[in-house]
């Protein structure tokens, strides 16, 4: 009876794992091996997705872009290379409300701007851009703000790469010409500098009673006449 039961594995006992006790293929697949036979199409499943927000984002910036264009008095082009998350965030904290700034790649606002006038931006259509869009006609007051962040931070390699406006592109070496542009108050104050003498006597001469007027005119008018008989 002992010899037997101790014919017998015990439960703490493992038997080989052969064909023969399992009673399975010989061929089975090594353990810890993939198999791509039970999830065939799992690449394909999980790259369409990914294709497809892809695509949603590109659009999103497109349509971004195009928003942006609307009343838009400039396009900036910056050189954004090596600007840390946070630099961004405080340079935006110093952008007037009339300013937005965007990240989207050179494709993407190319693509944006395609068929309109803002095409003039294409030689600066390389690198790594940040856009700054400007929406007031105050050119140099809504460039300032980069231009004081770019000196306090030491920024110099983060320069403009470009920018339009009204039509015209301005390399890097004609910013100058943009950040001198006289705004719309001083151009106002040089026009009526410019016509106050003759403004005050034509207003003096109108507000003068209808007698003085004709006085003055008939004694324009003698005038002219003894000039035309004297050359006679």
């Amino acid at each position: 009876m002992e010899a037997s039961l101790c014919a017998f594995p015990s439960p703490r006992q493992t038997l080989p794992l052969s064909s023969q006790t399992l009673g399975a293929p010989t061929h089975l697949p090594r353990v810890g091996a993939p198999s791509l036979l039970k999830f065939p199409n799992r690449r394909r499943r999980t790259s369409i997705p990914r294709a497809a927000i892809s695509r949603t984002k590109k659009e999103e910036t497109v349509e971004t872009v195009k928003s942006q264009l609307e009343n838009c008095f400039l396009i900036a082009a910056i050189n954004y290379k090596g600007l840390t998350v946070k630099q961004f965030q405080d340079l935006r904290s110093t952008l007037p409300d009339t300013v937005r700034l965007v990240v989207a790649k050179n494709t993407l606002v190319g693509k944006a701007i395609e068929g309109t006038p803002w095409e003039a931006l294409k030689p600066c259509m390389k690198g790594m851009n940040a856009w700054l869009f400007v929406h007031t006609e105050e050119i140099p007051g809504a460039i300032k703000p980069y231009r004081d962040f770019q000196r306090e931070k030491r920024l110099e390699e983060n320069d403009f790469t470009g920018a339009v406006f009204d039509g015209k592109f301005y390399a890097p070496a004609d910013f100058k010409a943009l950040e001198t542009m006289p705004t719309r108050a001083e151009v106002y104050a040089k026009l009526l500098g410019a016509l106050q003498n003759p403004a005050v006597s034509l207003v003096s001469t109108l507000q003068a009673p209808a007698r003085d007027l004709v006085l003055t005119l008939k004694a324009y008018v003698s005038k002219l006449e003894e000039q035309g008989g004297g050359s006679s």
